[in-house]
């Protein structure tokens, strides 16, 4: 089975994440939102499987700087943003055996991963 990271090295979680990886020999394929943008089906696709509001990230630095909680954003218009801002990406997205698991939760990561 592969495995794909989407985040960014600076992020904790995505850290988190990339150390269970490694602690369990698990390889993974990591893929830098600032240097690589996912395109928009695969964002879609993320939505499809996760949910708009898991992939979605309304609690970060970006969306913040971006005000877009005074745009009061239905699901399409978070669709539109997450398209083009990757920053807006909660992280880290994994995608694997047709799934996708969105942010690092470690017991969750064990149950799914081993």
């Amino acid at each position: 089975m592969s495995y794909k990271i989407y985040g960014i090295k600076t992020c904790n979680s995505v850290r988190s994440a990339l150390k269970f990886f490694k602690d369990n020999n698990i390889e993974v394929e990591f893929c830098d939102l600032r240097k690589e943008p996912p395109s928009s089906k695969e964002v879609k696709f993320w939505v499809d499987k996760a949910g708009i509001d898991t992939v979605f990230n309304n609690k970060g630095a970006k969306y913040r700087d971006l005000k877009l909680k005074e745009l009061n954003l239905d699901d399409n218009g978070k669709f539109e943003w997450l398209c083009k801002e990757p920053m807006l990406v909660k992280r880290p997205v994994v995608v694997f055996d047709n799934n996708v698991l969105v942010g690092f939760k470690e017991d969750i990561y064990k149950e799914t991963f081993k």
